[in-house]
């Protein structure tokens, strides 16, 4: 049975693992309606759990130590309640055998080494480089459906990475080279990132550290 998260949790949870998001963000990203987002983070801001900052005419929140605290206590409670944290480990090890594959396909998208620079930017003149590339993209965003259907199937709030993954494909191959793994859109390397982050605090793992939890 599918465990549903509570609105508190969601968006505060979306802003612990996007690190960085407006109101409008958090609201497509749970789902929640923008005017329960809207009175939600002013309550956490003065809980002392968020913070809004602004900079270069955009702005949004971020968690303080508080809310990281506080996110930590929410999603551990749930993953009891839920009983989902076999689920859970599981696909947090099945991430870690994906995650370098992911790592070396955005490598190769940015990089083309060359006889005299290993490090040569990839221009995006070789369209067998750059199919090879997608064609491992495309691999892993199956190899994704397959795993976030699991985890989705005990916490629902792990729905969704897998569609905007594929979105992000969609639009490198419609010809915007960005999406794979650029700053500032949802790249596929960006959904990846907040998948692990995601997999990582809910499981009360530090980033880094999860050959030592072992």
């Amino acid at each position: 049975m599918t465990y549903t998260s509570s609105p508190d949790l969601l968006v505060l949870h979306a802003v612990r693992v996007s690190g960085f998001a407006d109101d409008a963000a958090v609201s497509r990203r749970t789902g929640i309606e923008a005017d329960t987002v809207g009175e939600l983070l002013p309550d956490f801001e003065a809980y002392g759990w968020v913070t809004h900052t602004a900079f270069a005419g955009t702005g949004g929140w971020t968690l303080t130590e508080r809310g990281r605290d506080e996110d930590a206590r929410k999603v551990a409670r749930e993953l009891e309640e839920a009983g989902a944290r076999p689920a859970v480990d599981r696909a947090h090890q099945a991430f870690e055998v994906l995650n370098g594959r992911l790592v070396r396909a955005c490598t190769d998208w940015q990089l083309r080494p060359t006889e005299d620079d290993r490090l040569a930017s990839n221009d995006h003149s070789d369209p067998a480089w750059d199919a090879r590339v997608l064609d491992e993209l495309t691999l892993l965003g199956a190899e994704l459906t397959g795993l976030v259907g699991g985890l989705a199937e005990t916490l629902d709030r792990f729905a969704g990475y897998d569609e905007r993954f594929t979105a992000a494909l969609d639009r490198t191959r419609a010809g915007e080279g960005q999406w794979v793994a650029g700053v500032g859109v949802a790249s596929c390397h960006a959904v990846w990132m907040e998948l692990h982050e995601d997999l990582l605090s809910t499981l009360g793992i530090a980033r880094g550290a999860e050959e030592g939890s072992r």
